[in-house]
């Protein structure tokens, strides 16, 4: 496999490439404006900012294999913001309360050729009815700091879940299988 470069400062995502034997010989984030298009569908969104986040990354990595994804948490067409504040983590808690919910993970690939291939994963969670004190203890405990929807899933929203139906680690930052896949076209 040609040297294999990650277009993300994620953390979560390098964690899971490494859960899976796949190091990255270099990490290059790109720096996208990430703001939603006007009435832009979820799955739309989140396959643009993958893509542009190869855009942007690819070119400076020519002859290697460049990986970019992004993460989107959605509640029918409303769009979640990854959570800078505690008043977004409360918004986006109350708001999946009771309720189901998508993250949509973008991947694109840019292959040393100058291909590009790109899948995007849809996982349904369903939060149970969180009270008052669920929220806010949640919030105090900062997990939700710059995090899409205001949650992590591998931490204590994990009791906060009721029903999960597609990848977790979709949920958690990055969907594996089809990322191992479009990786293994690369002939590595």
């Amino acid at each position: 496999m040609a040297p294999l470069i990650l277009a993300s400062a994620s953390p979560r995502r390098l964690d899971l490439l490494r859960q899976v034997g796949l190091e990255p010989d270099a990490i290059d984030p790109a720096d996208i404006d990430e703001t939603p298009r006007p009435d832009e569908a979820p799955r739309a969104y989140a396959l643009r900012m993958a893509e542009g986040k190869l855009a942007a990354v690819m070119p400076r990595h020519p002859g290697k294999l460049v990986l970019a994804a992004d993460s989107v948490v959605a509640v029918g067409r409303r769009i979640l913001p990854k959570a800078e504040s505690e008043a977004d983590a409360r918004h986006c808690l109350t708001l999946m309360s009771g309720r189901r919910h998508k993250v949509l993970g973008g991947v694109a690939v840019g292959f040393p050729d100058g291909k590009v291939r790109t899948r995007l994963v849809e996982t349904v969670v369903r939060f149970r009815r969180l009270q008052p004190a669920d929220i806010e203890g949640y919030v105090r405990g900062g997990e939700w700091k710059g995090k899409a929807g205001g949650y992590a899933i591998q931490g204590h929203a994990a009791t906060f879940i009721s029903f999960i139906a597609g990848s977790y680690s979709n949920v958690v930052g990055l969907p594996l299988f089809e990322t191992v896949q479009l990786l293994k076209a690369s002939g590595g």
